[in-house]
């Protein structure tokens, strides 16, 4: 069953998915990022391409040809996704294939509307009886 961590209280998402995905990436992890937001994806891409050499992370849209060959891959979409070891959602909503992964990552911001979102999945995680895991990163 896929074990649900929140990171919550980050001060700002998309670097937090970079340390969580870099992360998974050392620990021989493939990983999907996913977002609903194609413009959230652009903006990964680039700045995870901008990056110190010494942090640099293998990473492709979805839909490359050699995404099935990269470790971490950034999608919007739910079908032909080439690994399922971790996702890390940045959308509002549940995934609707988020059961194929062993591990889900939802990110928290410390916006409210952020917030009230993640409860629902939180919620919607716990009615169905998936392993939840809490990081607050405001206290670190």
């Amino acid at each position: 069953m896929t074990e649900v961590h929140f990171y919550s209280g980050v001060a700002n998402r998309l670097v937090m998915a970079q340390r969580v995905a870099h992360k998974a990436w050392q620990q021989a992890k493939w990983v999907i990022v996913y977002a609903e937001d194609t413009a959230l994806l652009d903006e990964l891409d680039h700045d995870w391409w901008q990056s110190p050499v010494t942090s640099f992370m293998p990473h492709a849209r979805a839909g490359m040809g050699h995404a099935h060959a990269t470790p971490i891959v950034l999608t919007n979409a739910a079908e032909g996704l080439p690994h399922h070891d971790v996702l890390i959602n940045l959308s509002a909503e549940t995934p609707g294939f988020f059961s194929r992964f062993d591990r889900l990552v939802e990110i928290v911001s410390v916006n409210q509307t952020d917030r009230q979102t993640a409860r629902q999945r939180w919620r919607f995680y716990q009615e169905r009886g998936y392993a939840l895991h809490n990081h607050n990163m405001a206290e670190t």
